[in-house]
């Protein structure tokens, strides 16, 4: 618990608090100093001790190593704006290439200054220009349309539709680790938390909300490339139908369960889980029509099918997410 104050009250009416003197001195405050105050939507209020001083940029240091790209990543999610990549003699030119395909998968990260022995990275991002539910639902569309497009891409057994799906997962995850990377630096900033509209509490839900679109699309990519195996074979009619079936179930389970998460309506998300038995008869059905494909084919079709269906299961799990709205 931090420091408790008896409200005060003068003779004309005003009432006042005393800041706790330690907290002040850390600061630099003094007699006429200005502070900013304000209020958020549960009622706290908020002291700003450096009203009107620009924040200092968070910078960061790193050595050339194994894992540079796992450390580059990370401080990005971690809110760093400025990350050195710092050598006691050249750096190599597989460590530039390491950097440079690393700042290509974070979104606003760019290389701003370069020599034989440093890279400086910098985020140029204005956090309040990206509304974490933008970012949420930007993600979500493409993980769709691959969801999609990869399940076409199965029916007609079709190499070069199963490669784009491929190639879109990149930007799912570009969208992802950009809203980590907004989540912790809105948990970080009040002010910006109040300007965002979103709470810190609610910060863990955009998270795993994210995290599981953002395996969707690992799905897809995961359905894709066991297209690549089928090596041009036809499927039947009948396993055609049932394939497209199963997806018009799954893409509205998904569908409806962010429009649960969004809109808060319980009721939907509830829709989300009662599927559970439509998909089951449906990935039976398609079990049993494949029966009648050579064993090869069948071999690849019956995985394709069951990590099609894990998207269902992650539909799911978003739906649990859902909470209703407050009045």
């Amino acid at each position: 618990m931090g420091a408790i104050r008896k409200i005060q009250r003068t003779p004309s009416g005003t009432f006042f608090v005393c800041l706790p003197k330690d907290w002040a001195e850390h600061y630099g405050l003094k007699r006429g100093s200005i502070v900013a105050l304000s209020e958020t939507s549960d009622g706290k209020l908020l002291i700003d001790p450096e009203y009107s001083v620009a924040p200092s940029p968070r910078t960061i240091i790193l050595k050339p190593g194994p894992y540079l790209s796992r450390e580059v990543i990370g401080k990005y999610l971690l809110g760093f704006d400025i990350i050195r990549v710092e050598a006691k003699e050249n750096i190599s030119f597989e460590v530039r290439e390491t950097v440079k395909k690393t700042v290509s998968r974070l979104v606003g990260l760019e290389i701003v200054e370069e020599d034989y022995s440093k890279i400086v990275l910098q985020c140029l991002l204005e956090p309040s220009s990206f509304p974490p539910d933008k970012i949420l639902r930007r993600g979500y569309t493409i993980a769709a349309g691959m969801h999609r497009d990869v399940v076409n891409a199965l029916v007609n057994v079709d190499v070069h539709m199963a490669k784009s799906v491929i190639a879109r997962d990149e930007e799912v995850n570009r969208l992802y680790f950009l809203l980590v990377r907004i989540l912790r630096t809105i948990i970080q900033n009040p002010s910006l938390s109040e300007k965002l509209g979103v709470q810190p509490i609610e910060c863990l839900d955009y998270r795993l909300a994210a995290s599981l679109v953002e395996t969707i699309g690992d799905e897809c990519v995961r359905t894709a490339f066991k297209i690549a195996e089928l090596k041009g074979t036809k499927l039947t009619d009948d396993l055609k139908r049932l394939i497209v079936e199963f997806h018009s179930i799954s893409f509205e389970a998904h569908e409806n369960a962010l429009k649960a998460f969004f809109t808060g309506d319980i009721a939907l998300a509830e829709e989300v889980r009662s599927m559970r038995e439509k998909i089951e008869r449906a990935a039976s059905a398609i079990e049993k029509s494949a029966k009648g494909q050579s064993l090869d084919v069948m071999s690849h079709i019956l995985p394709a099918v069951s990590t099609l269906q894990q998207i269902y299961e992650h539909s799911v799990d978003i739906a649990d997410l859902v909470m209703p709205k407050k009045l």
